[in-house]
Order: structure tokens, then C-alpha cells, then sequence
């Protein structure tokens, strides 16, 4: 089949995909599970406190498949007094938005007691995980690993002989319960800073592995090895190459990850390839995923510090350590060198620089040269009535009690607020200062996209409520990769497409924008449904800080019944 034959862009991308389902099925299983979510007693960082985890676990499952399988999760909901959802983070859900996971979007809440089927095909292989998005379910323990295989026949672009995966969080002792109260009060009450880092959901609070290195009050820690917090050791045969699978889904923290002694060389990044590099370190954003190799080629007879710490925000939290152990050495010996130091939090530069070093691996699919629409979305920090709130284009996002994707469908119109968000802001808004007029309002309104269009993304960055400060925010896009053109400091403007990258741009799911700078990211409208584009910052999203992304809604096909059983959708027949 010649796809190149067929004439229109929209009909070679249409063919490219056929022949990829034909030839990723061949061999495809179905792989089954069934989950109970639930409240229970744990102690991810030696401190017992309540976690939210599945079927007894925490971290969830991990899931592993093969790129063409179909995954099948019955979820029943054990929580007693509230809902729950799952989204499968990096999946893009090819003709099955409802199974996207995120409540009030593509599905309703699942009801205590009530169990609903995930079903989804995994089309490409890929470091993912999967994470609650229902409230800040994912700040109390809901998440997990999903892990997709080549397929049968198909290879890697780099060797390794081993893997180990590494899902990086961070870790409060106040309730989520608490935390969104406080986040919803006037006065307004901040989470803080998390008590602890967590690396497999293992970390280690009010003491340290190396206390002689960092702080003397703290105690050294002692463990057996059997502890559910005691840190996970890497075991490594000498002069061997190891995938290490990094993901993060921490609620604020951007970290920066270390292994003493060597190099890794990054390879994947969301589950794209991309041209390999080498680094001393890398640099993490909530919601984002890596894959790196690490040469085993250092001295067999010492063992060596993994480092994980905070990036961004001015760190009041110790870094999380953990071990890479030889095989000619015992695991209990812990280093007597210093382990890797953090770059100072506020060094933007040594970010950026990792951040931009990252391109697409020759033969990667290549970005439209032109766009359809652009939409420069303002992020800022505001006020309503008094209490704080983040906004995009001076719209703090509601999310309404019918999910937009049965109201569209359905022509629910009275469901939401149909008046479409502004596609820019005012052109004389000062980035520098502090909101002007520090008031926002509140909205629930969509960006209806016309299907197969080109759309422009600019992530516009400004000044918080207080004077001189900007954060990071890592933005993720959900049912699509985009591709990530390129980065500026301070107000985008005409003329700065100039220097987008179109030759061999990133493919991302998510992506960060600095302080006091702008982010370019252009995507393909090709997956109908309803999507959500947000910060991936627990509080900040609860806070109001995203949008939502229409195509071709109503043309959808049979949603399953569950999925809609609230609302105004609630007596509908599909």
C-alpha cells in the first residue's frame, strides 16, 4: 500500500494509521485487571499515615504491555464517601475518549460501590503511568506505572540489557481533604512544601542516609532491608547498560535526579525517541517521563548514591536517596563519599539548558510547517471575591456537574458556559508585574477545534500576586502529543516564530514554561473528543489553571452508559 499515492494530508495520515493498527495487532493480547481502589494505612516515608492505594498496594500495580494490546481495568470504587477516576497519562485514547479518566471531562465520577471498565488500546511503546484526576486524588497516593513493550518483532534504537523504573512523588502528612480546604479558604491556606520525596513510593522522613552530609541533627537512618520505606536498592552487574524508566508524578515538585559517579545518556522522552545526549543530571516536571542508560563501568567494589531533589521552588524538603549496588558489593554498605548535590533550585539556566538539548530522533514524525489557529493562553496568578485562584486569559477553569463530553454529544447546551474562552489576552498586560487589577473570573467554557486543523499553543508565563515572582509550570495535553517548538524569555511577539524549531522538534505530552517566559507548541486536532490541557501541578489545577479542547465532540461513537450516568446525561439512552 502506497500511503503517499492517496493525495491529501488528511487522507495519508488516515492511511498511516490503518497500516500501523494492522501491523501492531498482529499478535495483540488482551490483558485483564481487576482493581479495588481504597483508603489504608501506610507508611511511605516511616511516618503511618492514611494512603490511597489499589488492591492493597502503593504505589498501584504496575502495568506492562506490548504496543497493539488492548488493556481492560474493572474499577470498583471502595472508597466510602466519595468518587473516583483514573487516567491513563500519556495514552492518547485513538477512539475511546471516555476512557480517558478525568471526572467531569470525558466521564462521570465512579460512585462508591460502583465499578466501571477502562478500555483502551495501547497503540505505541512508551514510559507512561497512570494517576487519579478526580479532586487531588493524586496528592493522597492514587498512581501508579504503566509500562508499554515494543511490539512483537519490533526493536528498540539502543541496546540495554536490564531495566529498572523509577516513579518519582512527593509526600504529604496533611490529608488532601485538608489540603483542598485550606487551598478553597479565605484566608487562603498554601499546602506547603512536601514533608518528603519518594522514589517507588518509598522515602524517608526525619532522618537521612547520609545525615554526616546534609544535616547533623538528623538522625541516621538504620534499616533491615524489609521496611516498605526502606529504600529500593538497584542491584547491577559491572560492564552492563541499564534502561532506567523515569517518571514523575509528584503534585508540586519539579526534582533534578543524580546517580554518582556516572553519566546517563537520555534516549525516550513521553514516549517518543529522541536523539541521544549525555548528562550529569536531569531535570523532571510533574507529569513528564524519561527513559535513560546507564553504563555499569565504575569501580564493582563501592556503591553508589542515587539523588533525587527539588528544582524550582526554594527547597524546605531533604532529598531522597537510594542505592546502586554492584554485585561485588554487599547492598547494606552505604557510600562514604558525598552524594550528588542538587543544582541550586532558582538555576534556570542549568534547566533550561537540559531542557533544550532535547530533539526528536531522525525519522520522527515532523511538524505541519504552518498553523490553522494560535492560542496564546496567559498564565496568572489572581483573585476572586477575595481567594486565590490561577488563571488562563483571566478565566480560572470550573469544571461543570455534566461531563462536556455527553453534553456536547448529547447538545446539552445549557450544561456549561458556551461562551468560548478568549484566544489571547490584552496586549498591554505587563508579564512583569503582579496582576493589575488582581481579580479573575470563573468559567467553564470550551475551545471548540475543528477537526485535522493545526493549532499553535503559546504558554504565556507573567508575575504572581507577589511582587518578582514566576513558577514553573509543566502543562500536559491529554488524547494528543505536540510538538514543542521552542522557548523565550519574557512576552512572546510577532517575529519570535522565527525561531522555532520545525526540523526535528520534541513529541511531548507535557511541557514546562520558566518563569517570565513563553512556551511554543503546535499539535494536530486529529483525535475527536473532549480533552483537557492543564498544569500539571496538583493545587494549581485545582486552583482553576487549565482549559478545555473540543473536536468533533458529537460525532463520537456509542459511549458506554456508565461513563454519562450523572448530570443531565444521567437519563440518557446511547
Amino acid at each position: 500500500m502506497d500511503c503517499k499515492s492517496w493525495g491529501s494530508r488528511d487522507i495519508v495520515f488516515l492511511c498511516i494509521i490503518v497500516l500501523s493498527l494492522i501491523h501492531v495487532s498482529l499478535g495483540a493480547k488482551v490483558r485483564h485487571f481487576k482493581w479495588e481502589v481504597e483508603y489504608m494505612y501506610g507508611a511511605p516515608d516511616c511516618q503511618e499515615h492514611v494512603v490511597m492505594g489499589i488492591n492493597g498496594q502503593f504505589p498501584g500495580p504496575t502495568i506492562r504491555a506490548k504496543a497493539g494490546d488492548t488493556i481492560v481495568v474493572d474499577l470498583t470504587n471502595k472508597l466510602h464517601t466519595e468518587g473516583v477516576v483514573i487516567h491513563w497519562h500519556g495514552i492518547r485514547q485513538l477512539g475511546t475518549p471516555w476512557a480517558d479518566g478525568t471526572a467531569s471531562i470525558s466521564q462521570c465520577a465512579i460512585n462508591p460501590g460502583e465499578t466501571f471498565e477502562y478500555r483502551f488500546k495501547v497503540d505505541r511503546p512508551g514510559t507512561y503511568f497512570y494517576h487519579g484526576h478526580y479532586g487531588m486524588q493524586r496528592s493522597a497516593g492514587l498512581y501508579g506505572s504503566l509500562i508499554v513493550d515494543m511490539a512483537d518483532g519490533e526493536k528498540e534504537p539502543f541496546h540495554y540489557d536490564a531495566e529498572f523504573n523509577l516513579l518519582l512523588s512527593d509526600w504529604w502528612h496533611k490529608s488532601v481533604h485538608e489540603q483542598e480546604v485550606g487551598l478553597s479558604s479565605n484566608p487562603f491556606r498554601w499546602i506547603g512544601e512536601p514533608q518528603s520525596l519518594l522514589i517507588n513510593g518509598r522515602g524517608q522522613y526525619n532522618c537521612s542516609l547520609a545525615a554526616k552530609f546534609s544535616n547533623s541533627s538528623i538522625s541516621q537512618c538504620k534499616f533491615e532491608g524489609n521496611e516498605k520505606c526502606a529504600p529500593q536498592v538497584l542491584k547491577v552487574r559491572p560492564n552492563k547498560t541499564y534502561r532506567l524508566r523515569i517518571a514523575s508524578t509528584t503534585a508540586l515538585a519539579s526534582l533534578n535526579l543524580a546517580i554518582e559517579g556516572h553519566k546517563m545518556v537520555v534516549v525516550e522522552a513521553d514516549g517518543n525517541h529522541v536523539q541521544p545526549f549525555a548528562v550529569n543530571d536531569l531535570d523532571i516536571y510533574s507529569g513528564e517521563s524519561y527513559s535513560v542508560l546507564l553504563k555499569t563501568d565504575q569501580n564493582p567494589y563501592k556503591n553508589y548514591w542515587v539523588s533525587i531533589g527539588v528544582r524550582g521552588r526554594d527547597p524546605k524538603t531533604n532529598q531522597a536517596l537510594t542505592l546502586l549496588s554492584y554485585s561485588a558489593t554487599p547492598a547494606s554498605k552505604l557510600p562514604t563519599t558525598q552524594p550528588p548535590v542538587t543544582p541550586r533550585w532558582d538555576d534556570y539556566n542549568h534547566s533550561k539548558a537540559f531542557t533544550k538539548s532535547i530533539y526528536a530522533l531522525m525519522g520522527s514524525p515532523q511538524p505541519p510547517k504552518t498553523y490553522d489557529r494560535r492560542i496564546i493562553l496567559l498564565n496568572t496568578q489572581n483573585r476572586l471575591n477575595g481567594f486565590v485562584k490561577w488563571a488562563i486569559n483571566n478565566v480560572s477553569l470550573v469544571l461543570p456537574s455534566t461531563p462536556y463530553l455527553g453534553s456536547i454529544k448529547f447538545g446539552l447546551n445549557n450544561a456549561f458556559d458556551q461562551k468560548t474562552p478568549p484566544d489571547n489576552y490584552d496586549s498591554s498586560y505587563d508579564i512583569m508585574k503582579p496582576a493589575p487589577n488582581q481579580n479573575t473570573t470563573q468559567g467553564s467554557g470550551v475551545y471548540t477545534i475543528t477537526l485535522n486543523t493545526t493549532v499553535d499553543v503559546i504558554l504565556q508565563n507573567a508575575n504572581a500576586l507577589a511582587k518578582d515572582v514566576s513558577e514553573i509550570h509543566p502543562w500536559h495535553l491529554h488524547g494528543h502529543d505536540f510538538w514543542v517548538l521552542g522557548y523565550g524569555e519574557g512576552k512572546f511577539k510577532n517575529g519570535d516564530e522565527k525561531t522555532f524549531n520545525l526540523k526535528n522538534p520534541p513529541l511531548r505530552n507535557t511541557a514546562v514554561i520558566f518563569p517570565f517566559g513563553w512556551t511554543a507548541l503546535r499539535f494536530v486536532a486529529d483525535n475527536p473528543g473532549v480533552w483537557a490541557f492543564h498544569c500539571h501541578i496538583e493545587p494549581h489545577l485545582h486552583m482553576g489553571m487549565g482549559v478545555i479542547f473540543a473536536q468533533d465532540a458529537h460525532r463520537v461513537g456509542q459511549i458506554p452508559k456508565e461513563a454519562l450516568a450523572c448530570g443531565l446525561t444521567g437519563n440518557k439512552q446511547n
